[in-house]
């Protein structure tokens, strides 16, 4: 028979633990709400800027600026982007998953192919299996643009020196509370799409130049897409995380139920059992 004091035990303990979980999914429906705004904003402006840019490269040489410049495919650079805590269900396991499956599937291309990785849980994952040439943490919980305009002048810095050919980055893209898809996106060389639409064939007068506003728009492109993965990136994790501590609150209350009826059926068969000790005791005194 189980001991009641450890069922009681165990009871408030796992009750304690829905009380954490509870609240952590509280904390995180709050800044989910913030980081999600903050998403819907960027979204537009980096949309924006990226058609701007595609009207510009489409009417300029393919080497037009040094970041338009495709070379030898022989290194190449992949950003990964996590977060710093875990308690977010599979959100950075899937997503270093995905990277180590890219790295392997293109291993073949690349010479060389080397990691950024932004974000606690993806470093100490991809540490000890890849080069990881460059490490940023603990930045979500201040996070600012002026955060990844650094980020991104370290990626053009590279590029231009020629420390690798391609840039890459992998992120969870938030789509929902409960639905967040992993998005991987080349960052350079930039490259516009193929074909231009009417909207792009329109004339313009540009001042001072095509070639002086490509210079000055792409390396803002590339801190504006920076940002947007990682703003979509901490709105995914408050979202796995608000997610992940609902179902752990819910599979708390049902753990508490069982046990609780465990503990009904032990203290009801210790009764039963210190009844019949009793009418026993009480039997053998009268015989």
């Amino acid at each position: 028979m189980a001991n009641l004091k450890s069922i009681k035990k165990r009871i408030v303990s796992v009750k304690n633990t829905r009380q954490i979980t509870a609240a952590m999914k509280m904390v995180s429906a709050a800044k989910l709400r913030r980081a999600q705004e903050n998403v819907v904003a960027a979204r537009p402006y980096a949309g924006k800027l990226a058609e701007v840019l595609e009207r510009l490269a489409q009417s300029q040489e393919a080497d037009a600026s040094p970041l338009m410049v495709k070379r030898d495919t022989g290194r190449a650079l992949l950003l990964v982007v996590t977060s710093d805590r875990g308690l977010c269900g599979g959100f950075n396991a899937n997503l270093s998953k995905a990277a180590e499956r890219f790295i392997k599937e293109r291993s073949g291309e690349f010479k060389e192919l080397s990691l950024m990785t932004i974000g606690r849980k993806g470093y100490e994952f991809l540490r000890n299996r890849h080069t990881v040439r460059k490490h940023h943490g603990n930045i979500f919980s201040t996070l600012s643009y002026q955060t990844a305009a650094l980020i991104a002048a370290e990626v053009i810095e590279g590029y231009l020196a020629e420390e690798y050919d391609e840039v890459y980055v992998i992120y969870n893209a938030f789509k929902s509370v409960m639905t967040q898809d992993i998005t991987l996106e080349q960052l350079l060389p930039v490259t516009p799409k193929a074909g231009a639409t009417e909207e792009a064939t329109t004339q313009y007068i540009y001042e001072p130049s095509k070639a002086a506003l490509l210079d000055e728009l792409l390396p803002k492109h590339i801190e504006v897409q920076v940002f947007k993965s990682l703003l979509e990136s901490l709105a995914s994790e408050h979202g796995a995380r608000m997610t992940a501590m609902d179902s752990a609150s819910k599979n708390a209350t049902e753990m508490i139920g069982k046990l609780t009826l465990i503990y009904n059926r032990a203290r009801q068969a210790a009764i039963t059992t210190e009844l019949m000790e009793i009418i026993s005791g009480s039997e053998s005194i009268k015989g």
